[in-house]
Order: C-alpha cells, then sequence, then structure tokens
C-alpha cells in the first residue's frame, strides 16, 4: 500500500487547525453539557460538532478509509483493516468546560492495525505533537530527541490520583509504593496530552487503568518515533477497537513501573 502519510498529515492538520479556531470561539459562550458514564465524564455539543466536522471531511477526501471516534463514528467497527481515522475530538473535555485549557484534539491514521500518522493538537498552547511513522517525531517544527533512561526516584509520573483508591488492602498497595518512591505525580486531565508530555519528556511516565483507543491511538505512533514504550499493564500491544489500561514510558523505566501494577 503506497500511501502518502506525509500527505495525509498535512491535509489533517488543515483540519485540525480549523476544528481548535471552532473551540476557540465556543469556549467562552453557554455550553450544553451532559455526563455519560458518570458524573466525571462529561460531553458538550462541540464534541460533537467537531467529531462530525473532522469525519465529514475524513469520508469526503478519502471515502474508503473508515473513521472511528469517541462519540459516535465507527461504533460497530469490528477490524482495522485497511485505512481507520481514530480521533477524539475534545480530550480533556472536563478540562475544556472548567479551566479553557489543557484539552486536545488527537488525530491518529492506522494501516491494517499500524499507526501510520498520529497528532496531539494541544489546541489553547498551539503546540503540535506530531509523528510519521519512520520519520520521526515533532513538537511544532523541532524534531523530538530520543528519550534516555531515568530511575523511579527520579521521575515524575502522571496518573490520576484517583487510581489509588483501588488498593483496599495494606499489602496490595503497591501503587501507594510507586507514589511514594516518585519524585513528582501530576494530572493533567488529558490522556493524549500527557501521552505527548512522555514523548517529549516532560514526565517520565504515564498510567491508566482504563482509556479507549481515541486517548492513545496518536501517542503511540509519537512514542515509538522517540524510543518510548506503551503497552498495558499485562505489557501487551495495545488493542485499537477496545478499551485497555495503558502504560507509556521511557524505555528501561517502564519495565520498572510495570512491576507496581
Amino acid at each position: 500500500m503506497n500511501e502518502n502519510w506525509q500527505e495525509m498529515k498535512k491535509q489533517a492538520i488543515t483540519w485540525l487547525k480549523e476544528a481548535g479556531q471552532m473551540l476557540k470561539e465556543a469556549i467562552n459562550l453557554p455550553l450544553q453539557v451532559q455526563t455519560k458514564s458518570h458524573p466525571n465524564d462529561l460531553v458538550t455539543e462541540m464534541d460533537y460538532k467537531v467529531e462530525r466536522f473532522l469525519t465529514k471531511n475524513i469520508k469526503s477526501a478519502y471515502p474508503t478509509h473508515r473513521v472511528l471516534g469517541e462519540e459516535e463514528a465507527g461504533a460497530h467497527l469490528s477490524t482495522t483493516e485497511g485505512i481507520l481515522w481514530v480521533i477524539d475530538p475534545i480530550d480533556g473535555t472536563t478540562n475544556f468546560v472548567h479551566q479553557k485549557f489543557n484539552f486536545t484534539i488527537s488525530l491518529a491514521i492506522v494501516s491494517n492495525n499500524v499507526g501510520q500518522v498520529g497528532i496531539i493538537y494541544n489546541v489553547m498552547n498551539e503546540e503540535w505533537y506530531t509523528a510519521v511513522a519512520g520519520k520521526g517525531a515533532y513538537l511544532n517544527d523541532n524534531r523530538l530527541k530520543q528519550l534516555t533512561e531515568t530511575t523511579i526516584t527520579e521521575a515524575v509520573i502522571g496518573m490520576n490520583s484517583r487510581w489509588l483508591l483501588k488498593e483496599e488492602h495494606a499489602n496490595k498497595k503497591r501503587l501507594h509504593t510507586l507514589v511514594r518512591k516518585a519524585r513528582s505525580i501530576r494530572s493533567y486531565g488529558s490522556a493524549s496530552l500527557e501521552l505527548a508530555y512522555v514523548a517529549t519528556g516532560r514526565l517520565d511516565s504515564y498510567l491508566n487503568f482504563q482509556l479507549s483507543p481515541w486517548d492513545y491511538a496518536a501517542g503511540i505512533v509519537i512514542l515509538k518515533e522517540v524510543g518510548g514504550r506503551i503497552t498495558d499493564f499485562n505489557n501487551r500491544p495495545l488493542p485499537l477497537l477496545e478499551g485497555s489500561s495503558v502504560l507509556a514510558s521511557r524505555p528501561r523505566l517502564h519495565e520498572e513501573v510495570l512491576s507496581y501494577l
């Protein structure tokens, strides 16, 4: 399959710029906010609007390609054969509603289950984390360096503190031990942004007990280009049609963090 992934990336960035402008114009307007699976899982009309905008443009330009989105697109997909666009219209909707920053539009292009293009657009900061498989990863126009090593005691780890509540028994509090050993714990409220931060070295590791493919598909492509590791908690590749636990880290740190999970 002789696809021009660089050209697709360029086209996708054009659409994401327009979608980002839509979000900037809406961010201070009254929003229709609803909850989905639980009170902390928010969705707005802009989530739907951006996903429909991107889906329409993708299907118009590439009629044979399929789309998997967080809100509506591709809900009944059963295979990743062919070319699949995986999109999260607003990753960090709670931040979009409450804080007005630290939210992204995330997009990946996958060919036969292999990520070829990854884009994570930090809308309010105008930061573009992008990668084409085999061509390196970039933050705006600056190529990202290969990740170096560190230890847990020197690591800044991204994690939602709610996950600590999962450990009810003292003899099982391995995650608590990890938190105590790490140099610092951070939570930004956007999984794709935190994966981008691992790729740039702003975080050394990021973990989440349950994410969806649109949260991490772009991050997989970007992290691979800088030598990062991203797997589930059992050290297996991440699925693209169902949810999964996720751990992303600098290379050798990955194995060390896994031992606590």
